[in-house]
């Protein structure tokens, strides 16, 4: 035991690598967390509590609102407010972002964006689910109310971006442009513990992950990259495995650890794609190139998109490099 590590240890021990952040960041980690283990306790009683089901409304994005979306959102939303440290909150599950602007949080220089539970449809049949999210430092002056603009930065002004994965066990990994690192929650005692130290993603990997019942409506380049998956190549080591989960952070989980590509491309119906590029695009992409894989909308980064708007969409292809680099080329057909 006396060579754990907890999270909070390890955040502080490597907080040279975030010039400026004087405790700020490990505080807010430390809301994080206290969240985290609030819906890890409620996702574990999922069956026996009221928390599975439709909450009786549709959010922002027209989607069905679930139990377990509004439950994690108002728990996030307390913890990273309690703190002090953060001025502004930007969620999947909110029209517009949130201020906090009680006189805790004067002088407060960061904000946070979240997609508190990533996948809660799958809550039901007990398939994992998580939480995403990244921390920006704020643009505008720190005595002012926080801006619109303050959300809609590049993906490359991320000062830290994670996910929690509510799996088989449930893990936090973040990166804050160092490296990305992986923590496992003993239950037991309430604490999270480094378990995976540097991860890094395969060069190459034998897993695809798309939703290949849309496979008629992708558009054209799509088609020919899944076909290209399908097809026998022993030099290639083809064909490759098709995994898909149907939910963001367990089949990026999945892929950051074995190897291999996931895509939400644009289709009819969605022709900017589906996921949001604050909330799960932006964050993820940030994880995957700081451990070595790439991130793109099909033709260029996804972290140099300029941000619109807060709900603003995205084609997503994310994982190992060469997989990524590859579906661009049909891409460009």
């Amino acid at each position: 035991m006396e060579n754990l590590i907890t999270l909070g240890e390890f955040v502080i021990q490597n907080q040279h690598h975030y010039p400026g952040a004087t405790g700020e960041l490990s505080q807010i980690f430390g809301a994080i967390k206290l969240a985290s283990k609030l819906v890890h306790r409620e996702i574990n009683k999922a069956g026996i509590a009221d928390i599975v089901g439709y909450a009786g409304q549709d959010n922002i994005q027209g989607e069905r609102q679930q139990k377990l979306d509004v439950y994690a959102n108002e728990k996030f939303k307390a913890a990273l407010s309690a703190r002090g440290l953060v001025c502004g909150l930007a969620s999947e599950e909110e029209e517009s972002f949130i201020e906090f602007n009680q006189p805790l949080h004067k002088g407060s220089k960061y904000i946070v964006l979240i997609d508190p539970v990533d996948g809660s449809s799958n809550i039901d049949v007990n398939v994992a689910v998580g939480t995403i999210f990244s921390i920006y430092r704020r643009i505008s002056p720190a005595d002012s109310p926080v801006q619109l603009a303050d959300f809609l930065q590049r993906g490359t002004e991320q000062v830290a971006a994670g996910y929690v994965i509510f799996g088989s066990s449930t893990m936090l990994v973040y990166t804050t442009g160092s490296g990305v690192n992986g923590f496992t929650f003993d239950p037991s005692i309430g604490v999270y513990y480094l378990s995976h130290r540097s991860m890094r993603i395969p060069e190459k990997g034998k897993i695809y992950s798309v939703n290949e019942g849309n496979y008629v409506h992708f558009p054209e380049g799509v088609k020919h990259y899944i076909k290209y998956c399908q097809e026998h190549d022993p030099e290639t080591d083809r064909p490759y495995t098709s995994r898909y989960i149907g939910s963001l952070v367990a089949d990026f989980h999945r892929n950051l650890l074995k190897g291999g590509i996931f895509i939400y491309p644009s289709y009819a119906g969605n022709p900017s794609g589906k996921l949001r590029l604050l909330y799960e695009c932006n964050p993820i992409a940030f994880l995957m190139e700081q451990a070595g894989g790439v991130a793109s909308d099909g033709r260029k980064r996804i972290l140099d998109i300029e941000p619109k708007e807060l709900h603003q969409r995205t084609p997503f292809f994310v994982g190992s490099r060469e997989m990524v680099v590859k579906a661009e080329e049909f891409m460009l057909d």
